[in-house]
């Protein structure tokens, strides 16, 4: 199990850092395609139960990620992290989206177990590029 947290952290933070120039726009994509893949499996609240535990335990590091999930709509529900990432620097935005993923996907993992996680970011992020990661780790 704790090699496929690493390749799902390494993942994330591939992910995090492709787009140094536009953190916040890269950040909410990716927050958006898993969305739609966990909603369609818990629910809005049981995604919102998981995003709002995710921040609540990511601010001890990040305090300005601050958000109330009551204001939060379906149609901008990360309208606030969109807000507070393009408030930072890029490079510590990245760092907070990547935290904040990493957290909600252990969260995540400790529910509903490892593989089926992965399955669910897999299809959320696509299956090429989370298959190339795992040849690059495997590699190494």
């Amino acid at each position: 199990m704790e090699t496929s947290d690493l390749l799902r952290h390494q993942k994330i933070k591939n992910l995090t850092a492709q787009h140094p120039e536009k953190v916040a726009d890269a950040a909410i994509k990716l927050w958006e395609q898993m969305a739609a893949q966990i909603i369609s499996i818990v629910g809005e609240g049981g995604f919102n139960s998981l995003y709002e535990r995710s921040l609540f335990l990511t601010q001890s590091t990040f305090p300005w990620l601050a958000t109330d999930m009551r204001l939060s709509q379906i149609d901008h529900r990360f309208a606030e992290l969109k807000m507070n990432l393009e408030g930072q620097t890029p490079a510590l935005a990245g760092k907070a989206n990547t935290l904040l993923l990493i957290t909600f996907t252990d969260i995540l993992a400790s529910l509903i177990g490892e593989q089926l996680t992965t399955t669910i970011l897999r299809s959320a992020w696509g299956n090429d590029a989370w298959d190339r990661l795992g040849e690059e780790f495997n590699n190494d």
